[in-house]
């Protein structure tokens, strides 16, 4: 059974109903009516403080949703068409790679990103391929001080 993902209210849903992606029409948020909804494999809980951005096949971005602007600054207009690695500066794109090659997930990477303001902002990455013919992916920034394994480490 499907899960998919708003990638602006994070909002979770299930295709219980064969409803997601039956028809030619493009699949929308139930809840703030999104554009589209991402597909996982199996369900994914991102913390409160996550950004949720979906790529294309090229690594271009497609969708940022809530919490990109408040983690590095850029609006909407400013990301979209713009590929993530430059428009973030990616410490390290290898999970990107093994993402695209292999079609697995990578989750709790710890990379920086540059935030708008030019500032380095340690993050935890979450990466996600998507599991249509777009290749896209999905990947979830969450600053490393409210991710899960910093709180454990306290």
């Amino acid at each position: 059974m499907p899960f998919f993902i708003c990638p602006n209210c994070k909002r979770r849903s299930v295709d219980s109903d064969g409803y997601e992606g039956f028809s030619a029409q493009a699949v929308q948020c139930r809840s703030c009516g999104f554009g589209f909804l991402f597909e996982l494999l199996e369900d994914y809980y991102p913390a409160p403080g996550t950004g949720l951005v979906v790529c294309d096949r090229e690594g271009r971005v497609l969708a940022a949703g809530r919490g990109v602007f408040e983690l590095t600054g850029y609006g909407d207009r400013e990301l979209l068409g713009r590929d993530l690695v430059s428009a973030l500066s990616l410490s390290d794109v290898s999970p990107i790679e093994v993402v695209r090659e292999w079609g697995v997930r990578k989750l709790g990477q710890e990379l920086a990103i540059r935030t708008k303001g030019g500032h380095d902002r340690p993050v935890v990455a979450d990466f996600f391929p998507a599991y249509d013919e777009d290749g896209g992916m999905l990947v979830a920034l969450t600053p490393r001080s409210s991710s899960v394994r910093e709180r454990r480490r306290r």
